[in-house]
């Protein structure tokens, strides 16, 4: 086996290969140009996007290209794939946008070089396609019959498929034509749930440049698909009480990032290592067989600075010791500035974790106060109608909010 593939099923990013056998024997005669894509149908991916990009990486340290694909005339659309109901539709302007976001959080996390590593966007070739040639050119290589043979396609028949959702195969297929006749692409890497458009994508490529069994053996191309990543109690990986966990630190704080990777089951961290990692397997094995919550820690740490960077996660980490252990450095902690007034006059326990966003509406902080959940510099409050003075503060006239065992605010008043 190629030593690049064996890795990536080492590592758990492997679930089908359209030919294993003649990729493998390709990729060992010399690097090869594969993609990735992604719709921008929102303003930042999540971490869930992030497989194949891990997976990325990992084929360009064995010295093979990787191609970003942006989706800036698919998102016009939507992919069907794993989705229970049409995308709500947003307009070009917001796609745009959207792509310049992620491009720049791609760059961040490859590092686009223009030969190794490169980004494009379909809509360089989508946008302006004549409907009509596009029917007759494409259109006619594809049967109706098989593609409803598609679990993205049957899943979605029994709840509803838009005319404008069924197309997205037929456009996500001449994406790898073009980049094969654009850049010399030969795979595509994807979740599993991209299966059936992947193929369909190979299978476009025989037709309009292949037919024959030589044909098809000179342009060899080749689909690839990952596992989708659930937890160990099969939920879907990477979602948060708050929804999805974002690269965007607006969207999702550095620190709520960390601690969603700390507080990962145990069953789960050597699983979530080898994916979201760059440490040796026998490391990770090394550092798994040890204390799990140090693990966990070390764990949070690498996936925080492969996404935010090495000062993030150092006072992401610096945070964590010392909300939760007493160490590390207070001023790393999330922190809410309040006015000093509030405190001077006293303020009621609930509307001081309700302005400190802490512990959702109202009731649900009484709730969690009555129920011994609610803390002020470690002294429990069960009282819900505590008021909250400056005989609270600690000696750097500061407070610690807690909310159950792990949210938590450093309160600073100006």
């Amino acid at each position: 086996m190629n030593q690049a593939l064996q890795t990536l099923m080492d590592r758990g990013f492997f679930a089908q290969c359209t030919d294993i056998e003649k990729l493998s024997a390709k990729m060992d005669e010399g690097p090869i140009t594969f993609y990735v894509g992604c719709d921008p149908t929102g303003p930042s991916l999540h971490i869930g996007h992030m497989v194949p990009f891990f997976a990325l990486r990992h084929l360009r340290e064995y010295g093979h290209h990787g191609i970003a694909l942006i989706g800036g005339g698919t998102a016009r659309i939507g992919d069907p794939s794993g989705k229970t109901e049409m995308r709500k539709m947003i307009t070009y302007e917001q796609i745009d946008a959207n792509v310049e976001r992620i491009k720049a959080q791609l760059d961040k996390f490859v590092g686009f070089d223009g030969k190794t590593a490169f980004s494009d966007n379909n809509k360089f070739w989508l946008a302006d396609l004549n409907y009509i040639d596009f029917l007759r050119d494409i259109g006619s290589c594809f049967s109706v019959n098989k593609m409803l043979t598609f679990e993205a396609y049957k899943q979605r028949l029994e709840r509803g498929l838009s005319f404008i959702e069924f197309n997205y195969q037929l456009l996500q297929a001449y994406d790898f034509l073009m980049l094969y006749q654009r850049h010399g692409c030969s795979l595509q890497i994807g979740g599993d749930d991209q299966w059936g458009n992947i193929t369909a994508g190979v299978d476009l490529i025989h037709r309009k440049l292949g037919g024959t069994a030589e044909l098809n053996e000179k342009h060899q191309v080749f689909g690839l698909t990952f596992p989708l990543i659930t937890r160990s109690d099969g939920k879907k990986m990477g979602k948060t009480e708050k929804g999805a966990l974002f690269l965007d630190k607006e969207m999702t704080p550095v620190f709520e990032f960390f601690q969603y990777w700390r507080n990962v089951a145990d069953q789960d961290v050597r699983k979530f290592m080898l994916l979201f990692t760059f440490l040796p397997i026998s490391e990770i094995d090394e550092i798994c067989s040890g204390d799990i919550n140090k693990a966990k820690e070390r764990l949070a740490y690498e996936v925080t600075k492969e996404i935010h960077g090495k000062e993030e996660a150092d006072k992401a980490l610096e945070g964590a010791k010392a909300a939760f252990s007493g160490s590390g450095d207070k001023s790393s902690m999330p922190t809410v500035e309040l006015e000093k007034s509030m405190i001077e006059n006293g303020v009621g326990i609930i509307n001081l974790f309700a302005t400190a966003k802490l512990g959702g509406s109202n009731s649900d902080i009484r709730r969690l106060v009555e129920q011994g959940g609610a803390s002020v510099n470690d002294v429990q409050i069960k009282d819900p109608k505590a008021v909250i003075n400056s005989s609270n503060l600690d000696s750097d006239g500061e407070m610690i909010l807690r909310a159950g065992k792990k949210k938590f605010a450093r309160i600073v008043f100006k």
